[in-house]
């Protein structure tokens, strides 16, 4: 466009430039143009600089609608990423909620785990006398026995389908992470911090603690450095 421009205007200038006389004589100039019915180079200037001002009209326009664009892809980029973040949190708070409903269920079964063991223990550790055999009571309590040895061992094979599995402790160092110690001991063939005894098991389930174990600890004055 303006290698147009400036052939046209050199062609104007050349015009100006030229004898009046010249111009009526040789019928040169700006009459020479091919087509009679060609606009006279006024008008073909103005029409020019009214296409330049379009131009730039449209590039602005143009430029406007870029920036609009670009600020709409932003809106939507950042829509796109408080949609997601948002999302991924529902699906976190989905899956906690449904861990400590389970977590919940799990510490009820090892509670009833509990209370079967020691119904368990007690029912075994029961001795009948000759009237418990006579009016058929020992015979109940060793069917009672028998049937709670079943439900726990049932319920210990559920627990372990679910990688719930005992902590083991009597014999190691004392871990506050996994053990509570709820009483010391005094054993001097052992090293200080040697869980002795179980008073209630703890329980994981794979790495996560369920349950901590309520121990007693080897604790005493005279223990050998």
């Amino acid at each position: 466009m303006e290698d147009a421009k400036e052939a046209l205007l050199e062609r104007f200038r050349a015009y100006l430039e030229e004898e009046p006389g010249a111009r009526e004589g040789s019928g040169a100039g700006i009459d020479d143009m091919e087509e009679t019915d060609a606009p006279d180079l006024f008008t073909l200037l103005a029409e020019l600089g009214a296409l330049k001002n379009e131009v730039k009209l449209e590039s602005r326009q143009v430029k406007t609608a870029l920036e609009q664009f670009r600020d709409l892809f932003d809106s939507l980029r950042q829509a796109n990423e408080h949609l997601s973040a948002e999302l991924s949190r529902r699906q976190q708070d989905a899956r906690d909620i449904a861990l400590n409903a389970e977590r919940d269920i799990l510490l009820e079964l090892i509670e009833l785990r509990d209370r079967l063991r020691d119904g368990r223990g007690q029912a075994a550790a029961y001795r009948p006398n000759w009237l418990a055999h006579a009016s058929g009571a020992a015979e109940f309590i060793t069917g009672m026995t028998q049937g709670l040895s079943m439900n726990l061992r049932r319920l210990d094979e559920t627990l372990d389908r679910r990688e719930v599995r005992p902590i083991q402790t009597v014999g190691r160092p004392f871990d506050p992470r996994i053990m509570r110690a709820l009483e010391v001991g005094r054993d001097p063939a052992l090293p200080l911090g040697t869980v002795l005894a179980e008073l209630r098991t703890g329980y994981r389930r794979g790495e996560s603690l369920l349950r901590l174990a309520d121990v007693i600890v080897n604790k005493f004055e005279d223990h050998p450095q």
